[in-house]
């Protein structure tokens, strides 16, 4: 099976549209299933979606949405993974053109299209794409986004992460595709695949959506400590900014870990920083390298894209 869509809800209405939007997709029948995870801690109303043979239904009863996701990825059948909230969906054609970028990307992890963000009366507000391939592991550890509505995550490469971290209530996503970016290739197309609500139940905040604050530098550092993780910052900093902007992790990772207590490990997120600022070369002449230590937000990060809200 080429295709799985796990779909965790809390019983809202929307869910609905989030099945039949896969349901509808331009697949054969037998490449695509739809897993919905109920953990509302409540039966889910009777709706026709639920006796289609291509969706089955699991129980995890008010456990979080991490644990929901990864509950849906135990048991599904896909090659590759889909996670889609429960009032947002996907357009007509989306699993297919997705598709066809897994077959010119075979090495790609993370496979990923553009993101309509809509509001209550679906008007479009915006679009983005973060417009990435191969190894982006910088840009993700500096904060660029990629939605997993468009997104789908190879199974193999999921489990490889352990999956969304479950105690996370708030910047899952970012952080598991921060994990998958380390051990992996991303590709994209400029399609638009997957509108996004902006209304109830979403939260808008540019301070607290998708990351809050100090759960960022939480997952950052944790990202900065995995193994190999140096040199896929290096691979993937491919420019003078991206070569300042690895030097602004570690350096933002060595403050926090200082202000925490952590000093041992402040001082190595510290040494790294100065490593890779002795590596940087020609880059140290271009203003671009040390405009990226002063940015507040990066292109396609959640901050700047909110705010041009």
């Amino acid at each position: 099976m080429f295709c799985s869509t796990i779909i965790p809800t809390i019983g809202r209405p929307s869910v609905a549209r989030a099945v039949q939007c896969i349901l509808d997709q331009a697949l054969p029948a037998g490449e695509f299933e739809v897993v919905v995870v109920n953990d509302s801690g409540a039966p889910l109303p009777p709706a026709d979606w639920q006796a289609s043979p291509r969706v089955r239904q699991i129980v995890t009863n008010r456990r979080g949405q991490c644990v929901a996701r990864n509950t849906g990825a135990a048991i599904a059948r896909g090659q590759y993974l889909h996670f889609l909230d429960d009032d947002d969906w996907l357009l007509p054609g989306a699993l297919a053109e997705l598709a066809q970028l897994a077959e010119r990307h075979p090495r790609a992890d993370l496979l990923y299209g553009g993101v309509r963000l809509v509001d209550s009366a679906e008007r479009a507000l915006r679009e983005f794409n973060a417009g990435l391939d191969g190894n982006a592991f910088t840009q993700l550890v500096a904060g660029v986004w990629i939605l997993q509505q468009a997104s789908l995550i190879r199974a193999r490469a999921f489990f490889a992460t352990d999956g969304f971290y479950p105690t996370l209530q708030i910047g899952e996503e970012v952080d598991l595709g921060r994990q998958l970016s380390r051990l992996g290739e991303v590709a994209h197309t400029p399609a638009i695949v997957a509108c996004k609500l902006n209304g109830d139940g979403w939260r808008t905040s540019v301070d607290s959506y998708p990351v809050a604050p100090e759960v960022n530098r939480w997952s950052r550092d944790r990202a900065l400590a995995s193994t190999g993780a140096f040199g896929r910052l290096r691979g993937s900093a491919n420019s003078a900014y991206w070569k300042g902007r690895v030097l602004q992790a570690y350096a933002a990772a060595a403050h926090w870990n200082w202000k925490r207590g952590q000093r041992v490990t402040g001082a190595s997120r510290a040494a790294f920083g100065l490593l890779s600022l002795a590596l940087a070369g020609p880059a140290l002449l271009s203003p671009s390298y040390w405009q990226a230590l002063r940015d507040e937000h990066v292109p396609n990060s959640p901050g700047r894209m909110l705010a041009g809200l």
